[in-house]
């Protein structure tokens, strides 16, 4: 049960990473090089600010399954804590 729930919580981080790359190539068009990189070393920096933009570059979808994800993961690691023992 703990390796099924240890590969589901490395197909939601590998989806989680991927949303996080859309979000951060559009912080790249909308607000420069600069708030870019800041966006890669700093992901809660790039989580906030496609909240705040959700309506202004239309990716409402985007953050609704990139939050999903990482609520699924926080509750996944939880799960696997509790059933690896």
């Amino acid at each position: 049960m703990a390796m099924i729930i240890g590969l589901l919580s490395v197909l939601i981080s590998l989806a989680s990473l991927i949303f996080f790359i859309m979000v951060l190539i559009k912080l790249f068009q909308a607000k420069g090089p600069l708030h870019g990189i800041l966006g890669i070393f700093c992901g809660i920096y790039t989580f906030i600010w496609g909240w705040m933009n959700v309506d202004a570059n239309d990716n409402r979808q985007i953050m609704l399954a990139w939050t999903g994800c990482i609520v699924g993961s926080i509750v996944l690691n939880i799960l696997g804590a509790v059933a690896g023992g």
